[in-house]
């Protein structure tokens, strides 16, 4: 049943972003984030309140710059930690989306080939934690798929959850939404986008401004 799930989230994501090509977006913006810009940037001045509880901070990060805010977050909000891991961890030469045969072009021109093993895809006292963050790099327009892998695999019933990114030019899009509709359950907010390499203080600003109680 995981394995049918993870498969029609890829084939539902698939079509959603049919438009979008290893060639290049027409709005200007990168198709894939290396997450390596070095501006500091926060994208959104709303205000959300989270009930109390636990609370997780889950993160893909193909480059250390998601890690980074993960920890931020983290520490700002008193988390725990949880990385999302590939069993095949992705190489530099995995992620050059300028060369056509790297694995994550061939991953994006064939979203069959997106259902991405982890090495765990269950956090450890999953069913404590009431406010949950998950963050990724923007890969073509919505979230990197290693983070498909994590979604189909836990029931998010009672929890809030908060999506992030880190991009050098693309915004969060979608990616929120269509994780929350692959999730199915949740209460999961509008989430929010930094800038690679964003300052500790703007991700405590930010973190702040969701009033964690």
């Amino acid at each position: 049943m995981k394995k049918i799930t993870a498969s029609i989230l890829v084939f539902v994501l698939a079509l959603t972003f049919a438009a979008c090509s290893s060639d290049g977006n027409k709005d200007g913006t990168q198709p894939f984030e290396t997450e390596s810009s070095t501006v500091s940037e926060s994208t959104s001045n709303e205000t959300d309140t989270v009930s109390g509880g636990k609370t997780l901070v889950v993160y893909f990060s193909a480059t250390n710059n998601t890690k980074a805010v993960a920890g931020y977050i983290a520490d700002a909000a008193n988390a725990d930690l949880f990385e999302i891991v590939p069993t095949q961890p992705y190489t530099s030469d995995d992620l050059d989306w300028t060369n056509q045969n790297s694995r994550v072009s061939v991953e994006h021109d064939n979203p069959e080939q997106r259902v991405v093993e982890l090495k765990k895809t269950t956090p450890d006292n999953w069913a404590g934690y009431d406010t949950v963050f998950i963050g990724y790099p923007i890969w073509w327009g919505i979230a990197a798929w290693p983070v498909d892998g994590f979604i189909s695999e836990n029931d998010f019933s009672g929890k809030t959850v908060i999506p992030f990114c880190t991009s050098s030019s693309s915004g969060l899009g979608e990616s929120g939404k269509l994780l929350a509709q692959a999730a199915g359950t949740g209460n999961w907010l509008e989430g929010e986008r930094f800038q690679s390499r964003v300052s500790e203080e703007t991700v405590r600003e930010w973190v702040s401004s969701l009033e964690i109680k």
